[in-house]
């Protein structure tokens, strides 16, 4: 899923269309590595995302706003100072890098005349921001890259701006079918590895796609290519870079079954078949938006909650090897009761052994098995016997301080795993609020002095099943408890993975029968809220919410139940209506 240079072309088609001639009425910096534009223009305001993330850069043009930090960044700063209010006077595409030129016009504080270019490298962990003077002299950017980070180009404030050429690849823009030909011919390997392995901007799927217009097997060896071959590939080629020149583009997304699985800015026909079918957009950027929305949510939300996720991690490393030592003791405990019925023998048989013997054989009357038993030579019977009592006596305390322990340390095993889960499933700030309130609570994390308790905002999932009925799901340990005991009725029904860490599950019934369909439906949110999502079947427990009982002193999110009914499901909740979260 390469967001390649001819994806970028058909963005700045895009771009140039809605932007060129707007002024930049708002500049904000939501995250560290990304930017949100407002161009004011005739038929209304614009919004364009510029992201840098080194997982995830993206650009595009998007409706949605995102909050801001109360004080902005220096880099956001800079950009106001110089471009507020500023014209865009062209965007750009040297070739097809994944490089975009955002070229704004401004007045300065002596009411000159100014230009100024906002660079966009869309290169994965290289991925920058980058703001240049009308002489191409870096003015900053939002990564600073010195010379001990990168000893191809260093981008400071101050340094020279320039394209740093790190792959010995030819513009697809430029190349006549010669240059194509020995281009492809002097690498020897599968053609679609050589296809995009010699022209920037040309992705390993737009490689593939060009193979399979040409009739032709991707993985064959170039070596293998007849010269007709490589005339009928360079014409279907040509046939892509004259549609990259004339902006006719086509952006689709194709999808095997219902998982999106590849998107471009020219049809795939390779996915034209079968269980794979293609989705087509008028526009790149709501493709991006729709494509990305998720994995871009899940990426930042992981990063916002990295050291709480560290903080479940260390902890639970701990926990476990701490239950795993205290297993190992309690397995050396099983000992006791046979070193209880030694000493026991011994008191009844103990006088039928000599002084120096270093064992005696006696009749164990609870099995009427014969046993030996081993003495100490230097010690009697008595003393013997004694010796064993003292080491049952001893065994018998450790395995009971540990039968607590241990159930204390599982129990703490598996409430951490629950606020792992509900780390996984977060997809908002406010969901990280609820789960560090709970470590806080729990004594993982220390509340600081003189700080309040966090304003909880999250609220559970809300579902509406295929017959009308509403189904809730909690987010994490306290929305479990909350759903459960203060917001369903008894009647209701309520849903959770079996045996793993999972999200409450409750549909309300407003006292009607659920019909079966609407049991699937919440055992699938269930699965899939879970740790087993992953799983092909998950086996779902569902029960009416009255025979859910807490027990005293039980940890959030913990709940009994004596009785219930089963279903084993997928966690596929693609066909169920989300209302909110």
């Amino acid at each position: 899923m390469a967001f390649d240079g001819v994806t970028i072309a058909c963005v700045i088609s895009e771009l140039k269309k809605e932007l060129i001639g707007g002024r930049l009425y708002k500049i904000a910096q939501p995250e560290n590595d990304e930017l949100l534009l407002t161009i004011k223009q005739p038929t209304g305001q614009k919004r364009l995302l510029l992201s840098a993330s080194a997982s995830l850069p993206l650009i595009y043009l998007t409706e949605t706003n995102k909050p801001s930090p109360m004080a902005a960044p220096n880099f956001c700063m800079l950009l106001r100072k110089h471009l507020q209010n500023g014209r865009i006077v062209n965007i750009s595409q040297p070739g097809l890098e994944r490089i975009v030129h955002i070229d704004i016009e401004h007045l300065d504080e002596m009411g000159d005349l100014r230009h100024k270019t906002l660079v966009m490298e869309l290169m994965g962990k290289h991925s920058n921001l980058i703001f240049c003077n009308d002489d191409n002299t870096i003015i900053d950017s939002i990564k600073h890259v010195s010379s001990a980070v990168s000893s191809v180009r260093e981008v400071l404030p101050g340094r020279p701006y320039f394209i740093a050429h790190t792959q010995d690849k030819l513009d697809a823009l430029t190349c006549d079918e010669n240059t194509f030909r020995e281009m492809l011919a002097a690498k020897p390997q599968p053609v679609f590895k050589a296809v995009y392995g010699s022209f920037t901007g040309i992705s390993p799927v737009l490689a593939q796609e060009l193979c399979h217009e040409a009739g032709l097997d991707g993985e064959r060896p170039t070596a293998a290519l007849t010269p007709t071959d490589y005339h009928t590939l360079y014409g279907i080629f040509s046939k892509m870079v004259t549609s990259i020149r004339e902006e006719a583009f086509s952006p689709c997304i194709a999808y095997t079954g219902t998982r999106p699985v590849e998107y471009a800015a020219v049809p795939l026909t390779m996915y034209g078949s079968g269980a794979d079918h293609l989705e087509s957009y008028t526009s790149m950027s709501a493709l991006l938006e729709h494509f990305y929305a998720e994995k871009n949510t899940l990426t930042r939300i992981r990063q916002k909650s990295s050291d709480l996720r560290r903080i479940v991690q260390t902890a639970l490393e701990r926990d476990i090897k701490k239950y795993d030592l205290q297993l190992a003791q309690m397995k050396d405990t099983e000992k006791r009761e046979k070193y209880r019925i030694y000493g026991e023998l011994l008191n009844t048989y103990g006088y039928s052994a000599k002084p120096g013997d270093r064992s005696l054989t006696a009749v164990n009357y609870y099995t009427n098995e014969p046993v030996t038993i081993p003495l100490d030579p230097t010690l009697s019977a008595t003393e013997n016997a004694k010796k064993y009592f003292d080491k049952y006596g001893k065994l018998k305390r450790t395995y009971e301080a540990l039968s607590e322990l241990t159930c204390q340390v599982k129990e703490e095993i598996d409430h951490l795993e629950t606020i792992s889960t509900a780390l996984d499933i977060a997809l908002k700030e406010e969901d990280l609020v609820e789960i560090k309130e709970e470590l806080t609570q729990s004594g993982y994390i220390r509340r600081k002095g003189g700080t309040k308790k966090a304003k909880i905002t999250s609220r559970p999932f809300h579902y509406l099943s295929s017959d009308g009925f509403h189904i809730y799901v909690g987010k994490n340990n306290f929305q479990n408890d909350e759903l459960t005991f203060k917001f369903a009725t008894g009647n209701d029904w309520w849903f959770h993975a079996k045996g793993i860490p999972g999200s409450h599950v409750v549909v309300k019934t407003e006292g009607k029968e659920l019909p079966d369909r609407t049991f699937e439906e919440a055992g699938r949110l269930a699965a899939y809220y879970s740790k087993g999502r992953e799983q092909e079947k998950v086996e779902i427990d569902y029960v009416q919410k009255k025979q859910v009982k807490k027990p005293a002193g039980a940890k959030p999110g913990f709940v009994v139940y004596y009785t219930n009914y089963s279903l084993m499901i997928d966690s596929d909740i693609s066909g169920i209506e989300k209302l909110s979260d």
